[in-house]
């Protein structure tokens, strides 16, 4: 038999990735509401310190499989995790073990939906006429700069920002590469926020978690957001002039 002539996978088995993927993200909405929070972060500080000081390397594997469960299944607490990074091992390292987990997390997302969906979406946009057409041949000129922006807006919902692409054929690597570096101005500011949990919480406080809209934050995160959108804004005005 020829490759030709064999069969099409089963279409169930194709989206079996992501139908796993939304049954747990259901559970663990429900029944990991209540675990996955600051409370329970503040309950139990000082047995996450002590296991920590004890068994680092451990920790650290545990804290970044942990991540990425949390962001492939899209579960309740990724941010309550981000602050968990910053509060066990400051911000650095923290904001690195934060960015490896959410980029291993994303790219499974990002995997199943394509595994799923991504290549016969991607193949119908690209057959169609008019201006679904247009849209796609637009974000795929721009793909670079519309993948760091995504990431960098704090309006996109990560889980979004992980689906979208995948739909439009975006090669892997970029993906990964735009995901790791897109993420890291944001969970910075948040893992910087977790290492200093440890004051807040002798003080018996919550972490201030819209200071990424403080102007010294936002402003920084808004001049990345205006270079990655240089190159579509410059594509625009040659193309308008005819250059």
């Amino acid at each position: 038999m020829s490759m030709s002539d064999a069969p099409a996978p089963n279409p169930v088995l194709r989206r079996l990735p992501l139908i796993i993927i939304a049954v747990v993200a259901l559970l663990g909405a429900f029944f990991l509401r209540d675990y996955l929070t600051f409370d329970a972060l503040r309950d139990n500080r000082e047995a996450l310190l002590a296991f920590r000081d004890n068994n680092y390397v451990l920790t650290v594997l545990v804290f970044v499989a942990a991540y990425v469960v949390i962001v492939a299944f899209s579960l309740p607490g990724a941010t309550i995790a981000t602050l968990t990074g910053g509060f066990l091992f400051a911000t650095f390292p923290g904001a690195l073990f934060n960015v490896m987990g959410a980029t291993i997390g994303a790219t499974a997302i990002f995997l199943a939906a394509r595994w799923g969906f991504g290549e016969k979406l991607g193949a119908r946009m690209e057959g169609s006429e008019g201006i679904v057409k247009k849209i796609k041949d637009g974000i795929d000129e721009n793909q670079w700069s519309m993948l760091f922006l995504i990431r960098l807006v704090p309006a996109v919902p990560f889980f979004m920002a992980n689906l979208v692409p995948s739909f439009l054929e975006v090669p892997l690597r970029r993906f990964v590469i735009s995901t790791f570096l897109g993420i890291i101005p944001g969970t910075v500011v948040y893992t910087s926020v977790g290492a200093g949990l440890g004051e807040v919480f002798a003080r018996g406080e919550t972490p201030n978690l819209g200071i990424i809209f403080e102007p010294a934050i936002i402003l920084p995160i808004i001049g990345l957001c205006v270079l990655a959108a240089l190159p579509i804004a410059i594509k625009a005005l040659r193309g308008k002039k005819g250059i």
